[in-house]
């Protein structure tokens, strides 16, 4: 079986149909695409030996909505082969699509081929790639197009699906093994995003005077952060939060009136279409104690990681992923989150951008693993501190590796 599925968000398609969709096909949770319900289908009617094969967007296999479907493949069928071409003219029409040859077997699981396709590769090397998938038993394949490889297996259960050469993945499952994950109860560390309003023009604000003063946090995007520290440009957020939920509007004319004279946009918001009674709710909610505590905050989209330090005086803007903790010296912590090591797991495990740009999300920054605080001696607890402050990328990868007990992260 061979096809090119759509690409349609649930959300963009109507009740009726979205809830045929989920009764119809069982992996097509949380904010799914139909493309996951076609994959589904097509494997039930394989035969045994069959194989589908289907060019569609691959962050079903990085993203959360894909866990079911991931399920399903790694426990009753077998991948074969998934070549990803991002940067690979793959349509007639221009889309941003990040397209994956996907080849999934109803059979049990072999030695699958995992490849990456450059802006070079065209119908020759197509033909080429076919041919040493069906007839070479070579483990890497010598085009400069593309990067391919055999792997000795296949990964299990619905967890995110690492992209890599074989030996970036062994090294990536080595350290799995060895290491426990960024976010740990043990050390008190939590991995989170900051706050989303649905509309910022309303809730973001340079007027300091616009609202009462205890309806304004100061908030940090991702812009405040490009130099390497916080540079604070004066954004606050309108905040109608208090540790009690929402604040009642009657006790904050200025607030109330700001969002009366907005409030045909913030009514019409998802959100307060869903809750009217809490129609000048954020997306999110807004709690107190995170502006204070001491965190690393981080943009989602970079080449590298890029965290930054905030001493507590800021809230995060959803453009911002946060680590806080009990158990780490944060510029320690920061140092091992500098370091291509963290480049390492994050490039494993996220979708990939267009330009070669990860996606910094929580889940991805939960893939990474790290020794535990007490265990790191006292001259490399002060080198990862210094090469943070410095920003010295290959300083604090230097002694990350030490640490991690590895030589070489392959080819990056």
């Amino acid at each position: 079986m061979v096809g090119n599925p759509p690409y349609i968000r649930l959300e963009h398609v109507r009740p009726e149909a979205t809830d045929a969709y989920r009764r119809r096909c069982r992996t097509m949770r949380g904010r799914s695409d139909i493309y996951i319900g076609f994959i589904e289908v097509g494997l039930e009617v394989l035969a045994p030996g069959g194989t589908l094969g289907f060019i569609c967007a691959d962050r079903w296999m990085r993203n959360q909505y894909g866990a079911e479907l991931r399920a399903l493949v790694a426990g009753s069928y077998a991948v074969d082969t998934v070549l990803t071409m991002h940067d690979v003219d793959a349509f007639e029409d221009d889309v941003s699509a990040y397209p994956a040859v996907v080849v999934l077997r109803n059979g049990p699981q072999r030695r699958p081929v995992v490849a990456e396709a450059t802006a070079a590769f065209g119908e020759a090397q197509a033909g080429d790639l076919s041919r040493w998938v069906r007839r070479s038993p070579r483990r890497t394949f010598p085009v400069p197009s593309v990067n391919a490889s055999r792997l000795d297996t296949w990964f299990g259960g619905g967890d995110l699906w690492p992209s890599g050469s074989p030996a970036q993945l062994a090294l990536v499952a080595d350290l799995e093994k060895r290491f426990p994950p960024l976010e740990d109860e043990r050390t008190g560390t939590h991995v989170g995003i900051g706050v989303a309003t649905g509309c910022d023009d309303v809730y973001i604000t340079t007027d300091a005077d616009l609202v009462e003063p205890d309806r304004l946090l100061p908030l940090l995007r991702a812009g405040d952060i490009a130099g390497g520290e916080t540079a604070w440009a004066g954004g606050y957020l309108v905040n109608p939060w208090d540790a009690d939920g929402l604040v009642p509007l009657d006790r904050f004319p200025r607030l109330r009136a700001h969002l009366e004279r907005h409030a045909d946009r913030v009514r019409a918001r998802h959100t307060a279409r869903k809750s009217p009674s809490q129609w000048y709710r954020t997306i999110d909610r807004v709690h107190p104690g995170l502006q204070a505590r001491p965190k690393l905050v981080l943009p989602d989209i970079k080449a590298s990681a890029h965290p930054v330090y905030d001493a507590g005086r800021y809230y995060p803007h959803h453009n911002l992923y946060f680590v806080a903790s009990d158990g780490w010296d944060l510029e320690v912590l920061g140092g091992l989150l500098l370091s291509d090591v963290a480049n390492l797991f994050v490039g494993a495990y996220c979708v990939r951008m267009r330009g070669g740009c990860y996606r910094f999300q929580a889940q991805y920054l939960r893939r990474i693993r790290v020794p535990a605080p007490e265990s790191i001696p006292p001259t490399a607890r002060r080198a990862l501190a210094s090469a943070f402050s410095a920003r010295d990328i290959e300083a604090a990868t230097a002694t990350a590796m030490t640490l991690y007990g590895i030589e070489d992260l392959g080819p990056r």
